[in-house]
């Protein structure tokens, strides 16, 4: 198994830990998403994910992108630990708030989005600060609502699932960002509880080969 990405994706990132949780053995290649002007962008790589992003999974002949559908994938195909829980409407609800983080906040401070507010709207590096400052704090807000209804150490009472793994990577991305974290005592304390575990530590951007 192959996992295309970049050390700091967040996208990626999650896809790392979910393999890690799982105990799934892969290699890892690096797909720079800023040396010379963008690895994603060249033929050999649009060949694999016309759509330019990582991450992209290859098992076999099967190629796979959006990290979301990944995990579901691997869930499906491997065993190991269960990153759903049992019953309809508890995955619904993981899967739900899965999707609140990595559909509804992170998509609004990737990197590519990034560059168009710079590049082509011409804003400075204070206005971008303060647009990825609205936007998360917007989601986390949020996010922190739910978990004090369904966390305990994790998003979901006790099992690790999904919105841990987007979760944490979210965070993350808040954290290099700069973002004022200390209103979320909920989040702060699933992160802090899922960051002690080895497979998350694993899957650190500075722990990846291409980390720069």
């Amino acid at each position: 198994m192959k996992l295309y990405g970049y050390w700091r994706s967040t996208a990626a990132y999650r896809v790392r830990i979910a393999l890690h949780l799982k105990g799934i053995d892969f290699d890892s290649i690096s797909i720079h998403l800023v040396k010379n002007g963008g690895e994603q962008h060249k033929e050999d790589y649009v060949a694999i994910n016309p759509n330019q992003l990582v991450p992209t999974l290859l098992d076999g002949d099967f190629s796979l992108n959006q990290s979301l559908a990944i995990i579901d994938y691997v869930e499906a195909t491997k065993s190991g630990l269960s990153l759903y829980p049992d019953g309809i409407q508890a995955r619904a609800k993981v899967q739900a708030l899965a999707q609140d983080i990595a559909c509804e906040i992170h998509p609004l401070n990737n990197l590519r989005v990034q560059q168009y507010l710079g590049n082509d709207l011409g804003l400075g590096s204070e206005a971008k600060a303060a647009w990825i400052d609205h936007w998360m704090s917007i989601g986390f807000s949020a996010i922190e609502k739910q978990l004090v209804q369904s966390a305990g150490c994790y998003c979901f009472e006790d099992q690790i699932t999904v919105a841990d793994i987007c979760l944490v990577a979210q965070v993350y991305n808040a954290n290099r960002f700069n973002v004022d974290m200390s209103a979320y005592p909920y989040i702060n304390r699933v992160v802090d509880n899922c960051n002690k575990l080895e497979a998350f530590q694993l899957a650190l951007p500075e722990n990846q080969a291409d980390a720069k």
